[in-house]
């Protein structure tokens, strides 16, 4: 049975987590198998958390309205499913699904906009969700035309006594999106991704991903899709900027361990947020 984060205090230095990058699928059942084989190869490596990709629950690169349309309340099938694999592997699941905005009571219903939802899945419930800020109207791409953002400010959760953040995607440009996790006292912050393929776009997530931990002294967990149209890439860096583990373009998955000695050594060398002068970041 695994130990419930109320049961014990500090027990997980290091905190060992997972990163599965992988190309999301046109039928949920199918991404559904592959989170598990995931999961199970996570768990059995020691792994405590597995953060998962943006879009979980259907794709197809050929039709940008596609995961829109297979949207599912978060009672729904596959959520449910989420929280059976979870449970089953003893593992806390992270990663974003699009869930019906105008009619969240049915399943597969067409709203004319949906929400992008972070959901935190431990001991087969969901703790935390969280619905996208930032929506990609960028690069010729218009997210907005089919998913409502969020009015709330990203939620962070308690994993084993650590303190993890969580941002979706194009939230990523937004450096007051992790400043804000960061001051309420994230260790790391963990990005769901679809990131689109595009001129200078790898060398964005690079800088960007980097840039985060360090200005914030957090750990980052970033992880995107794989396919025709995202990059894959998915890394760990730690609290000075430095990638402690790292992905290719194809399917993969990635294991590393946050420290606490890591994160005390970057906050007492660099102490930038006892240090910074500007108010707490706010929503508009």
């Amino acid at each position: 049975m695994s130990m419930r984060t109320d049961d014990k205090e500090m027990a997980y230095d290091p905190l060992k987590i997972a990163i599965a990058q992988f190309a999301v699928a046109k039928e949920p059942g199918a991404n559904l198998e592959t989170i598990e084989g995931y999961a199970r190869r996570a768990a059995e490596d020691g792994a405590r958390v597995l953060l998962l990709p943006e879009g979980l629950i259907a794709r197809d690169d050929g039709d940008p309205s596609y995961t829109a349309r297979m949207a599912q309340p978060l009672d729904g099938p596959f959520v449910t499913g989420l929280r059976r694999i979870g449970e089953r592997h003893g593992i806390t699941l992270m990663g974003t699904v699009h869930v019906p905005a105008d009619a969240p009571d049915t399943v597969g219903a067409t709203a004319r906009r949906v929400s992008n939802v972070f959901v935190v899945i431990r001991d087969g419930e969901i703790i935390a969700s969280y619905r996208k800020l930032h929506l990609y109207d960028a690069f010729a791409e218009r997210e907005s035309d089919t998913v409502e953002p969020g009015d709330a400010l990203p939620p962070i959760v308690d994993v084993d006594g650590w303190r993890i953040g969580v941002m979706t995607c194009y939230d990523l440009r937004f450096p007051e999106t992790a400043r804000s996790l960061a001051v309420r006292g994230a260790d790391a912050i963990a990005v769901s991704a679809a990131w689109v393929r595009g001129p200078r776009k790898e060398r964005h997530w690079e800088i960007m991903t980097a840039a985060r931990a360090l200005e914030n002294t957090c750990y980052v967990l970033a992880c995107s899709t794989t396919g025709a149209r995202t990059i894959g890439l998915s890394r760990v860096i730690d609290p000075l900027g430095e990638v402690v583990a790292a992905a290719g373009p194809q399917p993969a998955l990635i294991t590393a361990e946050l420290r606490r000695d890591a994160l005390a050594v970057a906050r007492r060398s660099l102490p930038v947020l006892a240090n910074r002068r500007f108010a707490d970041p706010a929503l508009a």
